[in-house]
């Protein structure tokens, strides 16, 4: 794993698209898991303060005890961590907005079928920012050409899914979604960009460190495949 930051409480590593932070009964084929790859790597016991989903890439934050470990947690739970993510979504978006619209919580039926199936939604915002768009002359769908935008996103709060949910609810969903996205366009990138993942990576972490008192920024270069995607599209990040 590449390590982006680590102190005697705290490790930060870049995680690749497609892995899973820990072993989960949804993913039981699965054999790699971000936990146990940085616990071999360290030589030590590493504990996730929070998580990423399996398709996202970028800054993932282990504490290396338990006490580091429940406070961050409880930074992470009130509104002392700024995440910061990179998109590439469908269509032209606004050059900045907040989306404000409440989730109902993703229960899967195998790991929650104990839980309250008729939970009222969660406030749920996320914040977002353009950096750039593009018009490419291929016709995927009822158009002659096809729009994207470089979007930078800032969750508010940490909703299962949030970001891809939020983007698919202001009709730009992020490419490579296979949950929420467009197929056609999901289908468009692998062929014409050999892309066959999704495009959100967490780019940006920044904190007050609970032991210290110091501020924290840790950030994460873009993967080979996303950051190919960006070139070949033409835009400079």
């Amino acid at each position: 794993m590449d390590i982006l930051y680590q102190d005697e409480q705290l490790v930060a590593v870049n995680k690749p698209a497609g892995l899973l932070v820990h072993r989960s009964e949804i993913d039981r084929h699965e054999t790699q898991f971000a936990v146990q790859i940085l616990r071999d790597q360290l030589g030590q016991k590493v504990f996730p303060v929070h998580r990423l989903d399996k398709p996202t890439a970028g800054v993932l934050l282990f504490a290396l005890n338990p006490v580091a470990a429940r406070q961050m947690m409880d930074v992470f739970m009130g509104t002392g961590v700024n995440k910061t993510y990179l998109a590439i979504v469908r269509g032209h978006t606004i050059e900045q907005d907040t989306i404000d619209y409440p989730l109902k919580e993703q229960l899967d039926k195998m790991t929650d079928s104990k839980a309250n199936q008729d939970k009222a939604a969660q406030t749920a915002k996320t914040h977002y920012r353009r950096l750039a768009t593009a018009e490419l002359p291929f016709p995927v769908g009822r158009y002659s050409t096809s729009r994207y935008s470089l979007l930078e996103l800032s969750p508010k709060t940490g909703r299962k899914h949030q970001l891809r949910r939020h983007m698919k609810h202001i009709f730009h969903p992020i490419i490579g979604d296979t949950s929420h996205g467009d197929g056609a366009q999901n289908t468009f990138f692998r062929q014409q960009f050999n892309c066959h993942q999704l495009l959100l990576a967490a780019t940006q972490l920044a904190f007050i460190h609970p032991i210290n008192g110091l501020p924290v920024n840790i950030t994460a270069p873009l993967d080979a495949v996303f950051s190919q995607v960006v070139t070949q599209i033409g835009w400079d990040y």
